[in-house]
């Protein structure tokens, strides 16, 4: 797991948000979350199975955020969850080996430790920056990023406020995804936005 992790925003309109994210996998984007908290049951549903196609098209993981049955459902690629939602251990036993569990761990080594005990595929860290999206309370200092990559070797994606330009010293200090949203689906130029992601996995 490596590169830049696309996290989907909270849209309604699925043709808008298919549009974008084909554009940012075409450009290299490695994996996609869908995470659409206000969306209902049938959307919810509907955008995750067209996000599963594009994503199969281009050979890239889909993660749902928090819904398990969904993913079990859809036959998806992997689920990732939050402090609040079911543990780790739990949605690995539902999902079996084979599918990809991530987890949120805030600024928390103690949560990630866990994760990874419990069979979590990778931990995400944040938030780092200021995001328009969601309203962190704390900050994630960038140390932390030295502490969990000299402790063990389970990929880090890191999340919160993230440019191709802030991202950079994180991917530095050992970082294997940039999570990102606004950077992207907000962007004038997604294509590009991803792109200048991209560049900071050379080689990938």
């Amino acid at each position: 797991m490596r590169g830049l992790y696309l996290v989907t925003p909270d849209w309604d309109d699925t043709d808008c948000l298919l549009a974008v994210t084909g554009t940012a996998l075409a450009a290299g984007a490695a994996l996609v979350q869908y995470r659409h908290k206000s969306a209902s049951p049938a959307l919810r549903r509907q955008q995750a199975l067209a996000l599963l196609g594009l994503c199969r098209r281009y050979g890239r993981p889909l993660i749902i955020n928090d819904h398990v049955e969904l993913c079990r459902e859809l036959d998806a690629d992997g689920v990732h969850v939050g402090g609040l939602d079911a543990p780790v251990s739990q949605v690995r036993a539902l999902l079996g080996p084979g599918k990809i569990v991530g987890a949120s761990c805030y600024g928390e080594l103690k949560l990630a430790e866990s994760a990874r005990e419990q069979g979590a595929s990778y931990v995400a860290f944040g938030g780092f920056y200021p995001s328009p999206v969601k309203k962190y309370t704390f900050v994630t200092p960038p140390e932390l990023i030295d502490v969990w990559r000299d402790r063990v070797d389970l990929p880090m994606v890191v999340i919160g406020g993230m440019t191709p330009r802030n991202a950079a010293p994180l991917v530095a200090r050992g970082a294997a995804m940039v999570a990102a949203i606004t950077s992207v689906y907000a962007a004038s130029d997604p294509d590009a936005a991803v792109r200048q992601f991209c560049a900071l996995f050379p080689g990938r």
